[in-house]
């Protein structure tokens, strides 16, 4: 089964009730997003992006901290999974019963962070451009930061799940092709 297929099986894995039953029960761990294979990309983006929406409406959030194209913004994909990740640990069965007050202190934390790195990087309820960056001397500047607006959030996020699956696909495929098939090793 192809991505697109994947994400379009039903809606619900996509922007359905986090608590929906349809997570894997495993250990919490933290996602390191750069060393994840294009399945595991997938699977992390998912349930994530469950999450995220479980969050939002669970506590009311304003678009000032979490805003619709979130997933656009590593800066804002990487608190959110700690944050996530931080949450599993929090409400584990076998935690302690003062967890989730640690949790939420920590929450009220990086509900500033959020919107720090949101307004740093210009990303509101309605529009989105990308992050701007600061351009050190020497660095080529050809990136454009254009603002664009959001008409279908879900439809967004579908999109870009599958297009990074396939930025990592192709780059685990470039790294196969590159094993010599005597020896298999990689070539400096």
């Amino acid at each position: 089964m192809n991505t697109q297929e994947n994400l379009d099986e039903s809606d619900d894995r996509v922007h359905g009730q986090w608590g929906d039953g349809n997570l894997v029960a495993e250990p919490p761990h933290p996602v390191n997003w750069n060393l994840l294979t294009s399945h595991d990309l997938e699977q992390e983006l998912l349930e994530l992006n469950r999450w995220v929406d479980w969050l939002r409406v669970e506590y009311g959030l304003p678009a000032s901290v979490i805003p619709p194209l979130w997933h656009r913004h590593s800066e804002l994909l990487w608190e959110l999974s700690a944050l996530h990740l931080h949450w599993l640990c929090a409400y584990d069965a076998n935690q302690d019963g003062s967890a989730p007050l640690g949790w939420h202190r920590d929450f009220a934390d990086a509900r500033q962070r959020l919107r720090d790195w949101i307004a740093a990087s210009g990303t509101r309820l309605d529009r989105d451009r990308p992050t701007r960056l600061t351009i050190w001397p020497g660095e080529d500047h050809t990136v454009e930061n254009v603002e664009q607006v959001i008409t279908d959030r879900d439809a967004d996020f579908v999109q870009f799940v599958v297009d990074q699956v396939q930025v990592r696909e192709a780059a685990e495929d470039t790294f196969y092709a590159s094993i010599d098939d005597h020896t298999g090793e990689v070539p400096n």
